[in-house]
């Protein structure tokens, strides 16, 4: 992925939340900084990433990952990879890598971003530019651990894990998305 799609993607994001802006300007600030390689998971500094908040088909669960570096229950994501055309592109197809589902539903804008230091697959401490995204699994979908988690567990959206940092958050935001109505927890 180009930095220029990274880039185009967050400029076209407007969110509502200020601390939200001022990170997108960060993330766009990193890009700028990093043009040839600030998607790449060989960038030492840092790079961007790409998850998605996976929940059920009526909203009332999330899939989320026992991720073996971190230890914790994290949504599903990972590292950009050259054939991802778009961030949407990246979340979506770690989504179904990491998920077993097909025909996830994403949505488009990003929902989130955050950035957290890690010591990820270059086995150096870094930083993650994560963008979130929210999607959606199809009706009846049954997930398939596969060799990036210890973990898939669907948790009901009101007795997520108690050692999960932004996720409370993360699935507020995503049910106020995809379902009219929704009220923030």
């Amino acid at each position: 992925m180009s930095t220029n799609a990274a880039g185009a993607a967050l400029r076209d994001w407007r969110p509502t939340d200020p601390g939200q802006r001022a990170l997108r300007e960060a993330f766009l600030g990193f890009l700028a900084a990093r043009p040839e390689d600030a998607c790449l998971r060989s960038c030492e500094p840092g790079h961007l990433t790409a998850s998605a908040v996976l929940l059920d088909h009526d909203g009332r669960n999330v899939l989320l990952t026992l991720h073996p570096r971190v230890g914790r229950w994290i949504q599903l994501g990972g590292h950009c990879e050259p054939e991802d055309a778009t961030l949407a592109d990246a979340a979506l197809r770690e989504a179904e890598e990491e998920s077993g589902i097909d025909g996830l539903i994403l949505e488009p804008e990003p929902l989130h971003l955050d950035v957290h230091p890690i010591t990820c697959s270059l086995g150096l401490p870094t930083r993650h530019f994560d963008v979130r995204f929210v999607a959606r699994a199809p009706e009846g979908a049954q997930e398939r651990i596969s060799e990036e988690s210890v973990d898939l567990r669907w948790w009901p959206v009101d007795r997520l894990p108690t050692d999960t940092d932004s996720i409370p958050e993360l699935v507020s935001l995503a049910r106020t998305r995809i379902l009219p109505g929704s009220v923030r927890r």
